[in-house]
């Protein structure tokens, strides 16, 4: 387990060194957390949400910045791959499971981290957390997004070489997954065909999960949320490593 505790670490020592990654990471979920959230709180009313239009959507941002911030996390990948470092690690007597699955669990704390900030600033914005344990359920979701969709990004940029195109096809596949996930809008509300797409999207579950903990109410049992979730976990972990495994330099 040493590999794995050194590429963690090492992944986590870049993040936290680059300020700047940190504050610009915070631009769009900010942005919509500020523009929407406040915005509309007086004019859109959800029903059953005591906070408002503005704390029903915290949930979703929070989800939201950990999301992006896993996803882009194979980025690493690629950049690894351009300047020797990946090869180098390949050819240690490690297996490449350790190092796959270093990298996803660095990635997944830099997105925890991540969304974590967007929490504690949501706290000054009067998001009212229903209680200790709520908050715990909340990280256990967040934390379950974070390792589902970095795993998700290191299989795509284990068949990649160009750190563009990796961004074009993360932009692609990942705003309509977030944009399905009932992050800025109540799934129940939806026709039944977009519902049903809705279901489908593995981030749903982690918006709800993340709702029930800082709320105390989602629109999905968050026992089922938790399952799904981390059932999808364990399948792009497999896939991840599965591909992480025939990676070519």
């Amino acid at each position: 387990m040493d590999i794995v505790y050194t590429i963690w670490l090492r992944n986590v020592k870049r993040y936290l060194r680059s300020k700047s990654r940190m504050v610009g990471s915070l631009g769009m979920p900010m942005f919509l957390l500020l523009v929407l959230g406040f915005g509309l709180n007086s004019v859109v009313a959800i029903p059953g949400m005591e906070q408002g239009y503005i704390g029903f959507i915290m949930p979703g941002i929070i989800s939201m910045s950990v999301l992006f911030t896993s996803v882009f996390a194979g980025i690493q990948i690629i950049w690894d791959k351009q300047f020797g470092f990946l090869k180098e690690t390949l050819v240690a007597p490690v297996s490449r499971l350790e190092i796959m699955l270093g990298q996803t669990f660095g990635g997944a704390t830099t997105a925890v981290i991540q969304g974590f900030i967007i929490l504690v600033l949501s706290l000054f914005m009067g998001l009212d957390i229903s209680s200790i344990s709520g908050f715990a359920i909340a990280v256990i979701f967040m934390l379950l997004i974070g390792i589902s969709f970095t795993a998700f990004g290191i299989a795509i940029a284990s068949r990649m070489e160009d750190m563009h195109g990796f961004q074009l096809i993360m932009n692609f596949v990942i705003f309509p997954i977030f944009g399905l996930s009932g992050a800025l809008f109540p799934i129940d509300s939806l026709p039944g065909w977009v519902r049903y797409l809705t279901l489908l999207d593995p981030l749903t579950y982690g918006v709800e999960g993340i709702r029930y903990g800082l709320l105390g109410s989602s629109q999905i049992d968050p026992g089922i949320s938790f399952v799904v979730l981390s059932g999808f976990t364990i399948l792009m972990v497999i896939l991840g490593s599965y591909l992480f495994r025939k990676i070519s330099v």
